[in-house]
């Protein structure tokens, strides 16, 4: 049975309004954004407003999320006497290891573990031509041309995998840079940086251009001159820079460097930088200077911590606890680890050696 004319007209008119009053939320994107906040905006003319959602622009996931601890860590494979060392979040070093023709996936298997645990993975990129001034950890690439190939190779898997890398640009090449009497062949390196430092920026990195210390030489302008240097390397194109990677200075010290690095770089012209700080072996109270290469009196610094304080980004262990600087106050080479060196950063009787 059909209704009547006057309730079909009557149900016409309800539809009607009920169209016109719904939200235009009906149009918005799918749950990521029920919480965006809400705009009035014209109504039907009756006097009354809708509201339609706003998506909200995702947090850098980096900002959120911790720092990954990687299980394949060198202190991680060392049984639980080491565990106070392998439960921290460490840096993953890209060095000429990895050749180029399998960067790019050692990258992406990398970044794809780290994503997969929703963590945020640390690098360091450690391979520029002479790396190192030809002291305990010489190497690199062998020349600009190979370093450029090696470095797009390296941010294709950055790129690929989708990650948002931490990324420490060459660690002491700034420093050694601003005293080239000690070291031959560093004339390409600001050009280098300054093309590592922008095609690893494109690639989604976060990277921190290396600057030594506060306890470096200041051979060549001091700070200053460190911070013109920073310029003409690119870091305009990096999140801003590192301080004290593989050293021993206090946290305090460091954060004292960094005010002056930064108040450098705004004379020169460049603003709004950030930075972190390796902690990893800054446990002693009273460092030596000097005494660089495994220092008996070394201990553990402060846990890894993103800050976003200012400009303090956060503290980092870029270096591996318990990995050798080079054969002085320990039979162990650069990089290979010590249980002796780890036992002495834990404040603890030492293995006798390596």
């Amino acid at each position: 049975m059909l209704p009547p004319r006057s309730s079909l007209l009557l149900a016409a008119l309800v539809t009607v309004g009920a169209l016109l009053a719904a939200p235009l939320a009906i149009l918005a994107p799918s749950s990521a954004t029920a919480s965006a906040p809400t705009v009035a905006v014209a109504g039907s003319g009756d006097g009354s407003s809708v509201t339609e959602r706003k998506p909200r622009r995702a947090k850098d996931p980096r900002r959120r999320l911790g720092l990954f601890v990687d299980p394949r860590m060198p202190a991680a494979q060392q049984g639980s006497a080491y565990r106070r060392i392998a439960r921290q979040p460490q840096a993953l070093w890209f060095t000429d290891y990895y050749p180029t023709s399998s960067v790019r996936s050692a990258a992406i298997d990398y970044l794809r573990r780290a994503k997969a645990a929703r963590k945020t993975p640390t690098m360091v990129v450690y391979a520029i031509p002479g790396r190192d001034c030809g002291q305990h950890s010489a190497g690199g690439l062998g020349s600009p041309a190979a370093y450029r190939a090696w470095v797009r190779q390296l941010a294709k898997g950055i790129r690929a995998s989708k990650a948002k890398p931490l990324l420490v640009l060459e660690p002491d090449a700034i420093g050694f840079y601003a005293d080239n009497s000690a070291c031959a062949g560093t004339r390409p390196w600001p050009a280098l940086l300054k093309y590592a430092a922008r095609t690893l920026t494109r690639s989604g990195a976060w990277v921190y251009i290396d600057s030594a210390h506060s306890d470096w030489s200041n051979a060549n302008g001091g700070v200053p001159g460190r911070a013109a240097l920073l310029k003409k390397s690119g870091i305009r194109y990096a999140r801003g820079f590192s301080t004290n990677v593989s050293n021993f200075r206090t946290t305090a010290s460091e954060h004292a460097y960094a005010r002056t690095l930064l108040r450098e770089l705004r004379k020169v012209g460049v603003k709004g930088k950030r930075y972190v700080v390796d902690t990893s072996r800054n446990g002693a109270a009273r460092p030596v200077s000097g005494d660089v290469i495994n220092p008996t009196w070394a201990r553990l610094g402060a846990a890894p911590r993103l800050r976003f304080k200012g400009a303090f980004d956060g503290t980092l262990w870029v270096k591996h606890p318990g990995e050798s600087d080079g054969p002085v106050n320990s039979s162990a080479t650069s990089g290979q680890w010590c249980d002796q060196l780890a036992d002495r950063l834990l404040g603890r009787p030492e293995s006798p050696g390596c």
